[in-house]
């Protein structure tokens, strides 16, 4: 079987901040003079590790192959590499070491709408993108109203896709990226962003597309079930290094090993947390309405999630907004908690404490879960964030106080039913 994907101690190293200022003409001259000089200097200093720059490597020393044919999964919690990859793999950025090489025609899906010029059509960007693609005029044609027809577009396809919605925007990437026969597929998690009814749509498009076409597709998630259902074979990435790489269900037990092991830490042990420190989350845990700390929480009681912080000496955080993420033990997202939803106007913080989001009835089913902890301030700007803070329990409880269940749902709504009989 012949390669397609082959990558050799692919490395990616970014500078944290660093921006250099505004300069004046004056200083723009001077600086073009002293460049040579500057320049050995920064060599020398870089060779002693002593540049002075906050450097981190989002990828390292990653090798592998993938086969003409495949379907390879890319797993990992937020920030392990994953997205990184893609882009080293379709030239979007440079490594700083290693290669990466790739044998076919590729067609990529990263995010909502790249490779779309928002001033042109629908309809022009499907050619766009189909010479791109080193395609014939007549091969797009040939394919333009099966894309169409996927992205649910037919009445915009001549409109300026800068008016398009996120999800039309979306829907018409995938079309384009999935029916203009490339030989090698690269898609991000992007796919969560659509609807549940386009998520399937798509998973099954790439279930053809791979098992019919034998295209060659890799494919980044966090869901657990698609890259179960998807993937014969699956890569697992932490911290930007390849720690698994084999069949797909090994890997995904793999995975939760990991994220197991995560939890098992304390708060402050955690060195793979993102946001400047100005706050940093200590402890994660369930409370009972009255605020006392519980070990596991009943389905259908009042609870709430206690997120406690301390915060560095002098510093006032003014507005800071609050959210979690819960998943389940596959990745799956099943619901956001953010102070900025609610409106909750939080006081400025300058010492420690609790931060507590009360969740009347809790919705969820009998299992273990798993919170991403976040605060920001100034709207999206990081203060501490952790993936997999804190495994919370939550055992069978009478949700709707009839002693009556189901096994196996995601969660529990309040509903309730009544009949009209034709007369």
């Amino acid at each position: 079987m012949s390669i397609a994907i082959q990558c050799d101690s692919l490395c990616k190293q970014y500078r944290i901040g660093g921006q250099a200022p505004y300069q004046t003409i004056r200083e723009s001259i001077v600086n073009s003079f002293t460049a040579p000089f500057r320049f050995t200097n920064d060599l020398i200093r870089k060779a002693r590790g002593t540049d002075g720059q906050n450097r981190f490597w989002a990828l390292k020393d990653v090798s592998f192959e993938v086969e003409a044919g495949d379907v390879v999964g890319v797993i990992g919690r937020n920030g392990a590499g994953k997205s990184t990859l893609l882009k080293l793999l379709t030239g979007i950025t440079e490594p700083t070491a290693g290669h990466a090489s790739i044998h076919g025609r590729v067609a990529s899906l990263l995010e909502v709408g790249t490779g779309f010029h928002p001033e042109l059509s629908g309809r022009e960007n499907v050619y766009l993108n189909g010479a791109i693609l080193g395609m014939k005029r007549h091969e797009i044609v040939k394919k333009f109203d099966d894309i169409v027809q996927f992205a649910e577009v037919e009445d915009f396809v001549d409109t300026a896709v800068k008016h398009y919605s996120s999800g039309m925007y979306l829907r018409l990437a995938f079309a384009v990226a999935a029916h203009l026969e490339p030989e090698i597929l690269l898609v991000d998690e992007v796919l969560a962003v659509g609807d549940v009814g386009f998520q399937k749509k798509c998973m099954d498009k790439v279930s053809q597309l791979s098992r019919n076409a034998g295209r060659t597709i890799l494919l980044v998630s966090h869901n657990m079930g698609a890259i179960s259902t998807l993937c014969n074979r699956t890569i697992l990435l932490e911290q930007g290094g390849l720690i698994g790489n084999g069949p797909t269900q090994e890997m995904i037990s793999q995975y939760m090993s990991v994220t197991e092991d995560r939890t098992n830490q304390t708060l402050a042990e955690r060195t793979d947390r993102r946001g400047d420190g100005r706050l940093q989350f200590t402890d994660a845990f369930f409370c009972n309405s009255e605020g006392q700390p519980i070990a596991a929480a009943l389905s259908g009681d009042d609870v709430q999630i206690a997120l406690r912080f301390q915060v560095q000496d002098n510093v006032e955080l003014r507005s800071p907004l609050f959210k979690f993420f819960l998943r389940d033990t596959y990745g799956n997202m099943l619901f956001i908690c953010s102070s900025k939803l609610t409106g909750d106007q939080l006081s400025t913080i300058t010492k420690g404490g609790i931060a507590y989001c009360s969740i009347p009835r809790l919705p969820l089913v009998e299992g273990e879960y798993f919170l991403e902890i976040n605060c920001a301030v100034d709207g999206y700007h990081y203060v501490d964030d952790i993936t997999d803070a804190a495994k919370i329990t939550v055992v069978r409880g009478d949700y709707f106080g009839t002693q009556s269940q189901y096994k196996h749902p995601y969660m529990y709504i309040d509903h309730k039913w009544s009949v009209v009989q034709d007369r």
